[in-house]
């Protein structure tokens, strides 16, 4: 089976790439041509461990 490998280098402090990952404001930014919007349970800031958004 073929197997894909991507690597991408971020220069930045891992904590900051991670919060940036989890960031509902972000993603909402990210697809703002598409109209994407949170309505549902957290729906900005950052998700957390047990927290969940609806698109």
């Amino acid at each position: 089976m073929p197997v894909i490998e991507l690597q991408t280098e971020i220069k930045a402090f891992k904590n900051i790439v991670f919060d940036l990952s989890r960031s509902i404001d972000l993603h909402k930014i990210s697809t703002k041509q598409t109209n994407e919007q949170a309505i549902a349970v957290k729906t900005s800031g950052l998700i957390e461990m047990n927290e969940s958004v609806t698109w």
